[in-house]
Order: C-alpha cells, then structure tokens, then sequence
C-alpha cells in the first residue's frame, strides 16, 4: 500500500498538536499541586508523587517527540507510581484484601517492566536500512 505524504503530514501535525496540548495541561496540573502545597504550608508523599508523576508524563512527551515513538515502560513506570501514590493516601480505609490485590497490581507491573528490558536485551529490534530506528 503506496503512502500518502499529505495524509501522513495531517496526521503528524496532529499528533504533535495534541502532544502540545498534553504538556500544556500537564505544566497546569503541576502550577496547581504547587499552588496546593504553598497554600496548605505542606509537603505530603502524596503530592511529591503526584508531581513525579507529571514529570513521567512531561518525559514520555519528550521521549515521543524525540523518538516518534512513546516506550512501553514508561505508562508502567506511572502506573507503579499512580499505585504506590494510592495505596500511600488511602491506606487507612482499605481492608486487607484491597491493599494485598493493589500491591501484586504493582508488582506484576514491576515484573512487566523487568521482562520488556531483558526482551530489549537479549532480542532488539532489527534496523532497518534507510529507515527510522
């Protein structure tokens, strides 16, 4: 199937738009958890996690724009985050069941993330001659 340069230009375009936007909202998000600490005169675990989070997000935008290509491991590494930030603010109202099921949650995306690195070591991706990497 040929390729359409026009079709593939719109669609570049519109990615990066919405790559903008993305950044755009996420700076946003963190003016307003900073504005929330200095407001509330404290810093919890919470809010640094949250912020970490951000800069994960900030960073796989990066990596996009850089590469084309956003890697699998980086939605993993928030979702470890996101969990752990969950489970650190609303521990005291979960019983035991729910806390156990979110930290195997976090550990079999931890393991995930372990067997996508090996899979990069010990099987790369082929290149392609002339083409991107």
């Amino acid at each position: 199937m040929p390729k359409n340069k026009n079709t593939s230009k719109v669609i570049h375009f519109m990615e990066n738009c919405v790559l903008v936007l993305i950044v755009i909202a996420t700076i946003y998000a963190i003016g307003e958890e900073i504005h929330l600490v200095i407001v509330n005169r404290t810093v919890s675990v919470g809010d640094l996690l949250l912020m970490f989070i951000y800069l994960e997000v900030l960073a796989m935008v990066h990596s996009f724009f850089e590469s084309g290509k956003v890697p699998v491991r980086m939605p993993l590494y928030i979702g470890i985050v996101a969990l752990a930030r969950y489970l650190i603010l609303d521990m005291k109202n979960m019983d035991d069941w729910r806390i156990l099921s979110i930290t195997f949650a976090g550990l079999i995306l931890a393991i995930t993330v372990f067997v996508i690195r090996i899979g990069h070591i010990k099987f790369p991706y082929p290149k392609v001659p002339g083409g991107e990497e």
